[in-house]
């Protein structure tokens, strides 16, 4: 099998790699045990009771049964949103970096046939992420650039444009994904720190933020060859669209360019979403949104919201094709 005949491919699975543990400074990340518990450290955030040892997140044998169990011909392996250290000192994040994308590289490029990898970036410095992006595609042979939602700039800021003129320039996709809100970064609203909320509605909150910021902030409009995908069906897009629609038509800060009848959809249509959901009927309200031309297939592969059974929604378009036109493969 190989990405070009896969049937089933998979753009939502993160790694954890162990040669990069200590490579942030003081950062970690660390894994250790607590009590018998495992404990991944990154800064002064601790993530308990994820077994990462001996599972597919660290094992490529592991996670190759693993999709093999479960139907998945090929993934797209990406960093953990817990490490994209975009708030760190710059070099202890680069560091971070070219060690993750070196052992990423090496670890896909052994089983090109079943993985590819995507590349982490130091994006508090944007010459160096760059720079990076660029060794990890031409040097390397990774497939996408990776960052998170949050960073010190706005995905909207004019300091930006340089490092999304690079990602069309080497022609490759950018993916962007939340990561829990506070690991090295600003913490996030108290009421979020119960029951989980930071994962469940911060990541929909995280997601919709980035779609109405790239909207409202141009970035698609200068650059209309670049190719965004944004996880979990871009947040809660679908369902708030009517009301981005309307202030995009309304509000006297809406930029020019989305006041034409139609602009607003055309250039949402323009992303790509990955429909990693939990819910169909959400789903296809995204279809009726963005139709399915640019909606591709992940499943958080052995996280804790990966669906029990993988099965593969009914569209009218094979999404393995969108995945290929996405990854350039």
């Amino acid at each position: 099998m190989s990405l070009a005949h896969a049937k089933v491919i998979d753009i939502h699975a993160h790694a954890v790699l162990e040669e990069t543990f200590g490579t942030a400074g003081e950062f970690g990340p660390e894994l250790t045990e607590e009590d018998g518990v495992p404990v991944f450290r990154i800064g002064s955030y601790k993530l308990r009771g994820v077994k990462y040892r001996g599972s597919a997140f660290m094992d490529p044998q592991v996670r190759v049964a693993a999709m093999n169990r479960a139907g998945i011909d090929w993934q797209l392996l990406s960093p953990n949103p817990l490490t994209y250290f975009h708030f760190i000192p710059a070099a202890e994040a680069i560091a971070f970096c070219r060690r993750h994308n070196d052992t990423m590289a090496e670890m896909v490029n052994a089983r090109t046939d079943r993985l590819g990898g995507a590349a982490a970036l130091p994006m508090q410095d944007i010459p160096a992420a760059i720079a990076e992006l660029r060794r990890a595609v031409t040097d390397l042979g990774l497939k996408a650039a990776y960052i998170g939602t949050d960073m010190p700039q706005g995905l909207d800021d004019p300091r930006m444009d340089t490092f999304y003129e690079t990602v069309c320039e080497l022609d490759v996709p950018l993916f962007i994904h939340p990561a829990p809100a506070g690991i090295d970064g600003p913490a996030a609203s108290p009421a979020l720190s119960k029951y989980e909320l930071d994962i469940m509605l911060g990541f929909t909150m995280q997601e919709s933020t980035a779609v109405a910021t790239l909207l409202f902030g141009g970035v698609l409009h200068r650059h209309p060859t670049l190719d965004i995908c944004i996880s979990h069906g871009g947040g809660a897009l679908a369902l708030v669209w009517g009301r981005l629609e309307h202030a995009a038509h309304k509000r006297a800060w809406a930029p020019d360019h989305l006041q034409r009848d139609g602009a607003f959809a055309e250039q949402l249509g323009r992303l790509w979403y990955d429909i990693h959901m939990h819910d169909e009927r959400a789903v296809e309200l995204l279809v009726e949104r963005v139709g399915t031309d640019r909606l591709v297939y992940g499943t958080n592969f052995a996280g804790w919201d990966a669906p029990e059974k993988f099965r593969m929604p009914t569209m009218d378009v094979p999404l393995a094709d969108n995945a290929r036109r996405l990854l350039r493969g």
